[in-house]
């Protein structure tokens, strides 16, 4: 696999979208020019969440754009996805890297410079670092850790940070400056009337943030 382009990583959630189809959801993400996709299903049983992955594997796949599965590594090896993310308090990434192997992507949750550090250690990926900014799409959240644990996380790793937590058009400019390597959101996405043009105005924002951090 070539490197991941972490810029623009939509979570798709079936709870948060019940009137609209995930996979509809997740081609106009692509076509939107959204890099990775997450799905996370906290209610759905394992059966109706592997069809869900699988369904969206088959939309992603001939896009490149790799498919993350939240916290459930057996999903993620039957759908053949890309990689899992997981939190802190699911299985350990020690034994998550060690069943994955050390090709597909292993994404770690952390909210401060301490667990991201960790997070690399033992072989994660990629960092979620958040909550950055208050947010209503994940009730454990938890609070908001501000712009400036980007700077601080992002200078101290090897690895991509990607922030997440609140962030929309409004204020992603300013995640990238601060030196993340891309943004996961949901709700900024996943609420807008025009997905598809909501996700290339975000690519827009994102690409005017990468050039001001380079200068």
């Amino acid at each position: 696999m070539s490197s991941p382009d972490y810029s623009l990583y939509l979570i798709l959630d079936p709870q948060l979208t019940p009137n609209r189809p995930l996979a509809e959801l997740a081609k106009e993400a692509i076509e939107g020019g959204v890099t990775m996709l997450q799905l996370r299903c906290k209610e759905a049983k394992p059966r109706e969440f592997l069809e869900l992955a699988q369904e969206i594997k088959e939309i992603s796949a001939p896009s490149g754009v790799p498919l993350i599965i939240n916290d459930r590594l057996d999903i993620a090896l039957a759908a053949e996805a890309e990689g899992v993310h997981l939190g802190q308090e699911d299985l350990p990434a020690r034994e998550a890297r060690r069943i994955l192997g050390p090709d597909r992507i292993l994404g770690i949750s952390a909210g401060c410079l301490k667990e991201a550090r960790e997070a690399e250690r033992i072989g994660a990926s990629y960092v979620g670092l958040g909550s950055i900014f208050p947010t209503g799409s994940k009730a454990d959240a938890g609070q908001p850790i501000g712009l400036e644990v980007i700077a601080q996380v992002s200078q101290s790793l090897r690895i991509p940070v990607v922030a997440i937590g609140g962030i929309h058009l409004g204020n992603v400019e300013e995640v990238i400056k601060k030196g993340a390597s891309g943004v996961a959101v949901i709700s900024a996405l996943l609420q807008a009337e025009d997905l598809k043009e909501a996700a290339q105005q975000m690519k827009k924002a994102i690409a005017r943030g990468k050039t001001i951090a380079l200068a």
